[in-house]
């Protein structure tokens, strides 16, 4: 399996998640510069500059942000956010910073035989938020995950026993520009994303009302139960959300508790708190 070109942003997450979970840990006793960069190992000025490089936020910034005040705040500018069930029930397109994403679902069909005759291509990339793993097909990425390094074997593994019909291999330089797309806004191409998924019809109705919130905004599983029409359901809506086969693309981290707390993320809640303040900084 060939090893992907690691990048500066990838050594600056791994530094960052650290600062991230200290920040975290200690948010109530709301750390000071000092205090953190001490716990690094860094100076105070060093760590402000990588901070607010990666982050786009500086250290005091990033601490407001985390605070549930802050988090309810958005949560009460976004009802009524998702109040268009009709138009989410025809709508699989959304907006994704400068990209335009559509979502197409396998026909049951397609469903039930595991992708057969589907060509799928993968790659491991290195991204802001740490290792990757993307799968794409001529129909779109029908799959994103963040990973560790040590999870690279596992994590194929268990995607191609999903996929066990399907025709897979690697091609780090397909799925390079996906990855450059979808991250380095720089870099990007302005094409559309197209999205390639398999789920049940109630999956793939709650992916589809993800893809409606907006970046910076938050939304309680209360309320997305509620934007499909479906408000007892809040249950099951969490349980769609966590199996997202799209991290960060079909924005299943726009998801919190009513409380204003984070709640659970599939790729882990340093990397859910180091993607909200980097969305709020772009």
């Amino acid at each position: 399996m060939n090893e992907p070109e690691k990048t500066n942003n990838s050594d600056l997450y791994a530094r960052m998640s650290r600062a991230i979970e200290f920040i975290v840990a200690q948010k109530n006793e709301q750390p000071d510069l000092e205090t953190v960069a001490a716990n690094l190992h860094m100076s105070p000025f060093h760590f402000q500059r990588l901070f607010s490089q990666w982050v786009g936020l500086s250290p005091k910034r990033f601490l407001q942000v985390l605070t549930v005040e802050h988090a309810k705040q958005l949560l009460a500018e976004s009802t009524g956010l998702l109040q268009m069930s009709e138009a989410l029930g025809l709508s699989s397109s959304s907006r994704l910073y400068d990209h335009f994403v559509t979502l197409e679902a396998m026909t049951p069909g397609e469903y039930r035989s595991a992708g057969h005759q589907i060509n799928i291509q993968y790659g491991f990339h290195y991204t802001p938020f740490g290792l990757a793993f993307i799968a794409i097909t001529e129909r779109g990425i029908c799959h994103l995950a963040f990973i560790d390094a040590n999870e690279k074997l596992s994590h194929l593994k268990a995607f191609k026993k999903q996929w066990f019909a399907s025709q897979i291999n690697q091609n780090q330089t397909s799925t390079e520009k996906f990855i450059q797309q979808i991250f380095h806004r720089k870099e990007e191409t302005h094409q559309p994303l197209s999205l390639l998924v398999k789920g049940t019809n109630f999956q793939i109705q709650v992916w589809r009302a993800l893809l409606q919130i907006p970046s910076q905004k938050l939304v309680s599983y209360a309320q997305l139960a509620q934007a499909i029409d479906n408000p007892k359901a809040i249950r099951a809506v969490g349980t769609a959300v966590g199996a997202n086969p799209l991290a960060f693309l079909i924005p299943c981290h726009r998801v919190i508790r009513a409380t204003g707390h984070i709640g659970g993320y599939r790729w882990g809640l340093t990397r859910k708190h180091a993607i909200h303040a980097w969305e709020i900084a772009q």
